[in-house]
């Protein structure tokens, strides 16, 4: 992974120091809070119902265990013992003291990291496939692009005000495990006929109160002009994106204005007259030095035949095992070797609900000794708020399984309906409108057999408190929205999303549910499911492939008589 050098370890010193600065004059009331709102804001800070909020970045999702520990130190010293991932693979602290937040960000830097342009109407955290590097599918490593654009988009100080936010996400197989065409930017890598690599590019995808899927405004996009390609986009973007209304300012409603192919004619001609071929293309040297970032570690070799059949009679021997090895891990590119996924959806531990994508410091503490014990020293986070531990030897897997089930990180959902998106909602954040950790239970408590759920297959089930979709409802097979009708929380649910290759948004089945019914509203639809379903030897009708095929009128028929 990237190391800091002297230059970038001196800058996010210097930033530390500066918003020390910035908050102490504002707690003295030298500085008023209209002034101080954007420089806290720039540091990740945001005020929340009942406390600050400081999202700390995770470039691209990947950890070191060194940092791990720190997050984990941090949240004794300074939090309430644990911290939440999001679908950006950010970490949130939700209880931080805003006198003690410079303190928190000098520890940070002290293991290279930060909060910087976490927040604000600049380039965020850019994201990728979490088995980058490791996929046998892949065309080639997407992270050392991501570090490419992490590098260039840092302290940009033409991007550091655009009309809105902007999210990146860049993935290097065909299949798409990191959600980019609900980005502003997605890129895919690529290889043309002659083998030379290069990107699609996908522009004005979005979630919030106007979900949109983005659009391909080039099909092929020479890797060397990466750059200056992404400058015209965001110079485009700055000039023509609205700031007279914060609800129509992401570049998706540019986009969706004036259509595709006209905003791809004036980033063609933006790129042609100021960027193409200029400073920011890219030479073989940069691939070269971004790629030495992320040199293959040290794997082994292995008598394929015998680890096999090792792993086999232990699957054999122990149904649990085997529940958790189909479910949570996924081929690797090097043989005798596996990716492993961490459920950070535990649902109900000794009777109390863990909401998704939370950690406590303990567990973070443990995890970072088994990623030294079994996967090289890194960690990654999901869009979908679980952890990866990349490289796993096959022979292995039994003994971490059993370390992962005393820590109650072993749970074998994933993929299926109680691996939920949920974002915070009205228990933390100040935006919501309606909670979010209440309902999860719920559903947890209707779905609670092993066996009924791997029986329904893979579905993708995502929970918003609010209309900023920050748990991308719009693209579950089942999408759950909090509104709020005079005081009280209801819950519209949505049908058919995607956010894969076949990236489309969820359309609404009909008039919100109160909060009580919202479980076995759920039932219905999953009852649904299973009657109509089309199954044979071979496969399985999936949930979004019988939306397209039957439609929502016998959902809504179910749910509402």
């Amino acid at each position: 992974m990237y190391q800091y050098n002297y230059a970038d370890q001196t800058l996010v010193e210097e930033r530390v120091a500066q918003f020390r600065d910035q908050t102490e004059r504002f707690l003295a009331g030298e500085l008023p809070e209209e002034q101080f709102l954007p420089l806290r804001l720039q540091n990740g800070l945001y005020i929340q119902r009942y406390a600050p909020m400081l999202r700390i970045a995770v470039p691209y999702g990947l950890l070191a265990t060194y940092q791990l520990r720190k997050l984990a130190e941090i949240t004794r010293k300074y939090d309430r013992g644990y911290g939440h991932f999001t679908t950006r693979t950010n970490m949130q602290l939700n209880w931080p003291k805003l006198e003690e937040v410079p303190d928190i960000l000098a520890e940070l830097a002290s293991v290279q990291m930060h909060a910087i342009q976490t927040s604000g109407n600049c380039i965020r955290n850019t994201t990728t496939d979490p088995y980058a590097g490791i996929h046998k599918e892949e065309i080639a490593d997407p992270r050392p692009y991501c570090e490419i654009i992490r590098q260039w988009s840092t302290f940009h100080p033409e991007f550091a005000f655009l009309p809105r936010k902007f999210k990146i996400a860049v993935i290097g197989t065909a299949n798409d495990r990191a959600a980019t065409q609900v980005h502003d930017i997605g890129l895919h890598l690529k290889a043309n006929e002659e083998g030379e690599l290069g990107f699609e590019v996908i522009v004005g995808g979005g979630l919030g109160r106007t979900p949109v899927i983005g659009k391909t405004i080039n099909k092929f996009l020479p890797r060397h002009h990466l750059l200056s390609y992404l400058d015209a986009i965001l110079r485009v973007y700055n000039l023509h994106g609205r700031r007279d209304n914060k609800f129509k300012a992401r570049i998706k409603i540019l986009v969706e204005s004036m259509g595709g192919p006209a905003f791809a004619k004036l980033v063609d001609a933006e790129w042609e007259a100021h960027t193409k071929d200029g400073s920011l293309t890219l030479t073989d040297a940069s691939f070269d030095k971004a790629s030495s970032y992320f040199t293959e570690p040290d794997y082994l070799s292995f008598d394929a035949l015998q680890v096999q059949s090792d792993l086999q009679q232990q699957l054999n021997a122990d149904k649990d095992f085997a529940n958790w090895y189909n479910q949570n891990t996924v081929a690797h590119k090097i043989a005798g070797y596996r990716a492993v996924v961490i459920s950070l959806k535990a649902g109900l531990v000794n009777g109390k609900y863990v909401p998704s994508g939370d950690i406590s410091e303990s567990q973070m503490d443990a995890l970072a000794d088994l990623a030294d014990e079994h996967s090289f020293g890194e960690l990654r986070g999901t869009y979908q708020q679980n952890l990866v531990f990349a490289d796993v030897q096959t022979n292995r897997l039994y003994e971490l399984w059993q370390q992962l089930v005393a820590l109650h990180l072993a749970r074998p959902n994933i993929n299926t309906l109680t691996d939920m998106i949920v974002c915070p909602g009205w228990d933390f954040c100040s935006l919501a409108n309606a909670t979010t950790h209440n309902i999860a239970e719920q559903i947890e408590k209707q779905f609670d057999d092993l066996d009924y759920l791997y029986d329904l297959g893979e579905i993708r089930l995502n929970m918003s408190g609010c209309m900023n979709a920050c748990a991308h409802h719009h693209t579950g097979d089942i999408g759950i929205l909090g509104v709020d009708k005079k005081g009280e929380y209801w819950y519209q649910i949505s049908l058919g999303g995607n956010s894969s290759n076949d990236a489309k948004i969820g359309k609404i089945l009909g008039k919100a549910v109160p909060s009580d019914d919202v479980a076995t509203t759920i039932q219905k639809i999953v009852d649904v499911y299973l009657e109509q379903r089309v199954a044979n030897e071979n496969e399985v009708e999936g949930f979004g492939e019988l939306i397209n095929r039957i439609g929502l009128a016998p959902f809504k028929e179910k749910v509402y008589g």
